[in-house]
């Protein structure tokens, strides 16, 4: 059975930093991209950043560009997004997904295309 569960979600007050992991079992995606979506109250699910299967490559959503840091480590099975100077927009539930493709870039931000998912863990930062 995949999984792909996160951690690391909290309050924190705006400018501050959180910390996300996503870990995986079930098989191994260090051949797939892995991104991040959020979904903020009554708003569509919406991509944050991808990274590629090494780690060479990553996109950004223009909102999160500068702040936020995505990465992976396949020997743990776990991709991070590590999250500062943090505004009360960022407030969100933060989903991992996975692309079951392997090796496609650049990567997919229609959630749509990612088979692969997380329960989620909720940001709330406070203003």
């Amino acid at each position: 059975q995949v999984q792909l569960v996160e951690s690391g979600g909290g309050l924190v007050q705006a400018g501050g930093s959180l910390s996300l992991s996503c870990a995986a079992s079930g098989r191994t995606f260090s051949r797939n991209v892995m991104a991040w979506f959020r979904q903020a109250p009554g708003k569509e699910r919406e991509f944050v950043a991808a990274i590629s299967w090494r780690g060479s490559n990553i996109y950004y959503a223009d909102s999160v560009k500068g702040r936020f840091t995505i990465s992976r480590d396949n020997a743990k099975q776990t991709v991070y997004l590590q999250m500062n100077s943090l505004k009360p927009e960022d407030t969100a539930v933060y989903y991992c997904a996975a692309d079951s493709a392997a090796y496609r870039w650049p990567p997919r931000q229609n959630k749509y295309e990612y088979d692969y998912w997380g329960q989620g863990t909720q940001v709330t930062v406070s203003s």
